[in-house]
């Protein structure tokens, strides 16, 4: 549902990055990893560069996984652009509880990973390079998660 990066025993999911400004009154833009960019309107943003009172969810753009963001205390371009790469994060404890059917990918770490009746590791983390999501495993490789079927019941996943 939201995390396209998550590490283990890490009790914080990225949900966005700040990649570049928008305008000349500090607003920046941010590519959102949550199901909707909409979502970003009730999170309790974490960053490593400013207080999470001091975000603010100004707009989504339409058919984008962008918002754009306000920062309080970075009121112009200049200022905004230190921002461009910050990542942005949620307790994951402040989520609400997954449906019936759906889960957070911070769930399935530890999950065993099976491709053609054999297992081919576990589950270390997720990435996201921009073509899809792909399941890190303890080993180091990378397997893509795209048309994986999860067994919650099993703690499996199943890859193609």
């Amino acid at each position: 549902m939201f995390s396209k990066r998550v590490m283990k025993n890490d009790k914080k999911i990225l949900v966005g990055k700040i990649v570049a400004f928008q305008g000349v009154r500090g607003d920046v833009r941010v590519q959102t990893y949550t199901a909707t960019p909409g979502d970003f309107r009730d999170l309790k943003i974490l960053s490593d560069k400013f207080a999470t009172e001091d975000f603010k969810f100004v707009r989504a753009l339409p058919n984008s996984n962008v918002i754009i963001a306000h920062v309080k205390g970075f009121e112009d371009r200049t200022s905004a652009e230190v921002l461009r790469g910050t990542e942005l994060f949620v307790e994951r404890d402040t989520l609400p509880n997954a449906k019936d059917g759906e889960y957070y990918q911070s769930d399935l770490i530890g999950f065993d990973v099976i491709q053609n009746n054999k297992k081919i590791g576990t589950v270390d983390g997720f990435q996201n390079f921009g073509a899809g999501d792909i399941i890190e495993l303890e080993n180091g490789d990378m397997i893509s998660f795209k048309g994986a079927d999860v067994d919650l019941d099993k703690k499996t996943i199943f890859v193609k």
